[in-house]
């Protein structure tokens, strides 16, 4: 479902900078005050987007992140697995034509990170014909 090896390179070069930022805060003393804060908002980020589950709050989880964590969290994917599109194929062509929403907002990028807070929000878009368009 990918357009080219570009998009896989994108994520690998996100996961690279975020396992190094934790590998350095994990050199850090524990009571290091940049640990602390720092380490705090690569978990934080890392949930909001559906990366790590709530039992797993600790930089050595981030770790452990693989790519496929990262493709699972993409609209493309998601749009697929709510059952809105046929294939992972016909997902992409969905969001590129502008019949996906997420919230009151069309998107029209297949690799856009889906929040978890969003990802109930993700449906046709209202002037869509898919969606019973007005």
């Amino acid at each position: 479902g990918l357009r080219c090896k570009r998009e896989v390179w994108r994520v690998q070069v996100t996961l690279a900078k975020l396992r190094n930022a934790a590998r350095e805060l994990l050199t850090l003393d524990v009571d290091d005050p940049r640990r602390i804060i720092d380490g705090d908002a690569i978990l934080r980020r890392c949930t909001r987007l559906g990366l790590l589950d709530e039992d797993k709050q600790a930089l050595d989880y981030v770790l452990g992140l693989k790519i496929n964590e990262f493709m699972e969290r993409r609209l493309q994917t998601v749009v697929f697995k709510l059952g809105l599109a046929r294939s992972i194929h016909h997902a992409r062509v969905l969001i590129k034509q502008r019949h996906i929403r997420v919230g009151k907002q069309i998107v029209n990028t297949p690799s856009f990170m889906v929040r978890t807070d969003s990802q109930k929000h993700i449906d046709f878009a209202m002037n869509s014909p898919l969606g019973g368009g007005r």
